[in-house]
């Protein structure tokens, strides 16, 4: 656990960073700090490990406080990810996450061994150990740093905007990769952003802070959303707080997934048959959805991807509401598409039901 108890940060010309913040993170738990620019998230982050010393009040790792301990021993317990995951240019992949337990005296097999196990811990194959960090991606170099953090397994993870620095799509695929991980090893996390929707997907608590670096909430997502503490938070997190809200909420069986029709590429349209609407569904050998067709407009006698519409999307069963209601939003037929663990077609489900399943689960939401 790592704990905050009224801790401040006042620089020598007067400014307060941080004011009398107390927060608990919890073990086994990520907990993101966001808010606004100036609001001290990231100097409260790197107090925990002593890059800044607060001015006053102590932070302590489970019930130790971190000013009695030795700085260098601290830092070892602590894993860190920073922007732009700051590898060294000059070591291979493998040895860039092997350098801290190498430094430590580990020798210099093992250290390779247990290196290739994490690169592959988070989702780099054995290709990528012998290559330099200019020849990776900016999504494979923060799984790198990634990687490095988590060398010497530590009990602590902070991490500074980690995925701020790549673009919308390889975001998604990191934070998804993430949670992954997380679920797997359980590290206690504080992780700063600035990024509303990157906070509620990642976080098991959020404490938001205001400018100034004082604590307006702390709140698991689902709660910050349904329950602002005052305006300032509900601002926050903005107007679109119900839709996103619904990212907590689970399909489950009470929503009706109907058999979908289907049409493969290369099927000709004489075997198609009558069909319900103009859209009809078009799946892989393995039954697994590649798009929308218009019946009406397919250009020859034989389904080809130029008859595809791309503008859908699918969402997994075990999936939320919202996943559901974006695949039907973005879909041509208005149907949402969903798949089973495999990514086979599972079937599909019709907005209304979505909008019906939405209203009986707020109904059933006290308070909300």
């Amino acid at each position: 656990m790592i704990f905050f108890d009224a801790v401040s940060k006042v620089y020598p010309d007067g400014t307060v960073a941080v004011d009398n913040l107390s927060l608990n993170a919890p073990n086994g738990k990520l907990t993101v700090l966001v808010g606004p620019s100036g609001c001290g998230k990231t100097t409260s982050m790197r107090m925990i490990n002593r890059l800044i010393a607060p001015s006053s009040g102590t932070i302590s790792l489970d019930g130790v406080d971190t000013q009695s301990m030795n700085a260098v021993q601290l830092r070892r317990k602590i894993g860190y990810v920073i922007q732009n995951a700051g590898l060294f240019p000059h070591r291979t992949i493998v040895d860039n996450v092997a350098a801290l337990p190498r430094l430590l005296g580990g020798s210099r097999k093992q250290t390779r061994m247990h290196a290739m196990e994490l690169l592959e811990h988070v989702g780099l194959d054995s290709s990528f150990a012998s290559r330099y960090p200019w020849q990776l991606s900016g999504g494979q170099q923060q799984r790198v740093g990634v990687a490095r953090a988590l060398a010497t397994d530590p009990p602590y993870l902070l991490m500074d905007e980690p995925f701020s620095a790549v673009d919308p799509i390889v975001r998604a695929q990191l934070q998804d990769e993430f949670l992954r991980l997380q679920a797997d090893i359980s590290k206690t996390i504080v992780l700063v952003t600035h990024d509303v929707d990157e906070a509620l997907k990642l976080g098991d608590q959020v404490a938001v802070l205001r400018t100034g670096g004082t604590l307006a909430q702390v709140a698991s997502p689902a709660d910050l959303l349904a329950h602002p503490t005052d305006a300032f938070v509900a601002d926050f997190v903005g107007s679109a707080r119900g839709y996103r809200a619904l990212g907590f909420v689970n399909t489950d069986d009470s929503i009706p997934v109907t058999p979908e029709q289907t049409v493969t590429l290369g099927q000709h349209t004489s075997t198609i048959g009558r069909t319900p609407s103009r859209w009809i569904l078009a799946v892989n050998a393995v039954n697994q959805p590649v798009g929308w067709v218009d019946v009406e407009l397919i250009a020859g006698d034989i389904i080809s991807a130029s008859d595809l519409n791309l503008s859908g999307t699918v969402t997994s069963a075990a999936g939320s509401v919202r996943d559901l209601l974006n695949s039907a939003l973005a879909s041509p037929s208005s149907r949402a598409v969903m798949i089973d663990s495999a990514g086979a077609l599972r079937g599909t489900v019709t907005l209304h039901d979505i909008v019906s399943a939405i209203g009986q689960a707020k109904e059933a939401r006290p308070n909300s």
